[in-house]
């Protein structure tokens, strides 16, 4: 990895800190929930997209860093440790580890991984609420809200459940934020004979005492910002309609504490006994992030000058994907407003849609859908999960995940194209003199003059560019097509130039296509490393390249005018390595076989694996008798 850096060495890295006169891009994911293990929507609308982002942005030479880890605070995290009986820290411990091991198995990139329930939270959270109290941003309130005597608690939304209010719904086990038969949104109080869900008590209404971010009195500072970053980094046109119909419906107050133990303690004697809100605190999770990775993360959050903030997130349930947006456009932006300093906020946002499971929905709260552990058991390798998600990635609208689906793109687009370009080149090469080219680059050139390799050579330069321009403006899947497009050239170029009759008849011509196509090989291995770094290693190792032989797209080292004279990529007289298939097809029956394995929820195929395994057993034992 390129690592630009005037930053200092911590815990054994080269902390990265922005360089004047270079492009430095802070880059964020929607930090997981830790209270389940992440599902394949959010992997691809969270962590996998911006890690190929990063990615990308390291071949060009941009200072970047990468920056995520995962959201522990909250109703959530006590309502699973409840449970699971123990602690939240003990759950956060337990699912931050999952997450870690999941991220680190789809190669994801991070420069710093971390969590919220730290020092560095509380610390940058507190700061941030001195600076809006301070400055008049905050004002008191009273609420309504659900108390158990018993428990001798307010209740959280998720800690109350009783009957759906609608008249032609009456669900009796709906939620005190939403009903999950109708989707109707709801305020606790509405339910109709509520219950506490830890002791089945009926609770009371009691009078509680809140802080609230004045966001009606940030509405002119917000309104500038919005209009100048949204131009500036070239948000979607539904992002923008987004926020401002919400500007034009006129924002309102914004509760930032809540009635609960497990969170940032408010610093405020009147509130002692409260936590932030995880909405208030979530996203300055991102600081304090930043601020676990170097202790000059202030050069990274408040540097809008020198600093370009891209963030990733993921829609989970549409109600919730509005807070996600509102949180994102409008609080977390007012937030740092209002603290009056200058804060490097967000430029451009990359929102996926849904990614749908066969007939139904990807849900970590019902257990359905491929699971980040899942797919260690699946024996398809990593780069094949990457390329099929980020082929299928939801930009637009909502997409489906199919076994059938996978296999089609597994054996057509990455065995049938890619693949087979690469072993064609390369196993050429490979065959003894008289054969081939006793694994020797050939010396070749002239490909301006050679009219079917500069026919060739300037489709390529054209793709290159239109693939630099996709990844520019974060449209990763269209970038990825025309990185795979480039391979349907090279194949094309293959059967055209007939490279197998051109060995006989006429060497400096085949020389000259199997450089080119050589060297096209190794752009390939370059253009995909974002979308799949562990294919990438393998065409290296493949070509006798050193691992450490970086991949880069620099304009400055003229890699992008070399990538446009493939011929030139690669030197003669170079000595490949030993050519092996890159993929292997993916047959029916082991398509058959996944989608009886991974149906129903993770609880049914535990119970259906124990049953499996006790019957095994006892046919053992009668064995032995």
């Amino acid at each position: 990895m390129d690592d630009q850096s005037d930053g200092r060495q911590g815990n054994g890295r080269n902390l990265k800190l922005p360089v004047p006169g270079k492009r430095n891009i802070l880059i964020t994911s929607a930090l997981p929930y830790v209270n389940n293990i992440p599902h394949l929507g959010t992997i691809i609308g969270c962590v996998l997209s911006a890690d190929v982002f990063a990615r990308y942005c390291r071949l060009r030479g941009y200072n970047v860093v990468y920056i995520c880890g995962t959201d522990e605070y909250g109703t959530a995290t006590e309502t699973k440790a409840r449970e699971e009986n123990c602690t939240p820290q003990q759950i956060c411990d337990k699912y931050y580890a999952i997450h870690k091991e999941v991220y680190d198995w789809f190669d994801i990139c991070f420069d710093e991984f971390g969590r919220t329930s730290t020092p560095q939270q509380t610390e940058v959270c507190q700061s941030i609420f001195k600076k809006l109290m301070e400055n008049g941003w905050l004002t008191e309130n009273t609420m309504q809200q659900l108390f158990c005597e018993t428990c001798n608690r307010f209740l959280a939304d998720r800690l109350v459940e009783g009957s759906c209010p609608m008249l032609d719904c009456n669900y009796d086990s709906a939620r005190g934020d939403q009903c999950d038969k109708c989707g109707k949104l709801l305020n606790p109080t509405e339910l109709k004979d509520p219950r506490c869900k830890v002791c089945q008590a009926r609770p009371c209404i009691r009078d509680t005492d809140h802080l609230f971010l004045e966001l009606p009195l940030l509405k002119g500072k917000l309104e500038e910002y919005i209009s100048d970053m949204s131009v500036a980094g070239s948000w979607s046109q539904n992002a923008i309609q987004t926020t401002y119909a919400w500007l034009k419906e006129g924002l309102k107050s914004r509760c930032i504490t809540r009635d609960l133990k497990w969170g940032v303690p408010v610093p405020h004697e009147k509130f002692k006994d409260k936590v932030f809100y995880v909405w208030f605190d979530a996203p300055i999770g991102y600081i304090s992030i930043t601020s676990c990775y170097t202790p000059d993360w202030e050069k990274w959050w408040k540097n809008p000058e020198d600093v370009e903030l891209y963030q990733f997130m993921g829609k989970d349930n549409v109600p919730f994907h509005t807070v996600k947006m509102f949180s994102s456009h409008v609080m977390f932006p007012s937030t740092l407003i209002g603290t009056g300093e200058k804060w490097t906020l967000m430029k451009s946002i990359s929102v996926t849609e849904y990614l749908m499971y066969e007939a139904g929905k990807f849900s970590k709260s019902k257990g359905t859908g491929i699971f980040g552990n899942d797919v260690q058991d699946t024996n398809i390798p990593v780069e094949v999960w990457r390329y099929y998600l980020l082929t299928n990635r939801p930009e637009v609208s909502d997409t489906l995940f199919t076994w059938t689906d996978l296999q089609a793109k597994l054996n057509t687009e990455l065995l049938n194209n890619l693949g087979n370009f690469i072993n064609r080149v390369l196993s050429f090469i490979a065959k003894p003199q008289g054969l081939g080219y006793g694994s020797i680059i050939p010396d070749a050139s002239g490909g301006e003059s050679h009219s079917l390799t500069k026919r060739f050579a300037e489709r390529i330069g054209i793709c290159v560019d239109q693939y630099i321009e996709a990844m520019e403006k974060v449209k990763l899947k269209q970038a990825l097509k025309i990185a795979m497009s480039i391979s349907s050239e090279g194949n094309a170029y293959l059967q055209e130039s007939q490279f197998w009759k051109l060995y006989k008849q006429d060497q400096a011509a085949c020389s000259l296509v199997v450089k080119t196509s050589a060297g096209l090989v190794y752009l390939l291995a370059c253009l995909l490393e974002p979308f799949m770094p562990s294919f990438s290693l393998k065409v290296l190792k493949e070509l006798n390249l050193p691992p450490e032989n970086q991949f880069s797209l620099r304009n400055e080292n003229g890699d992008l005018e070399k990538a446009k004279k493939p011929w030139e990529i690669l030197p003669a007289g170079h000595k490949i390595g030993t050519p092996d298939p890159l993929f292997k097809e993916l047959k029916d029956e082991e398509v058959e076989a996944f989608r009886k394995k991974f149906s129903g929820s993770q609880a049914e195929r535990v119970a259906k694996g124990e049953a499996e395994a006790r019957k095994l057993a006892e046919q053992l034992e009668q064995t032995k008798v």
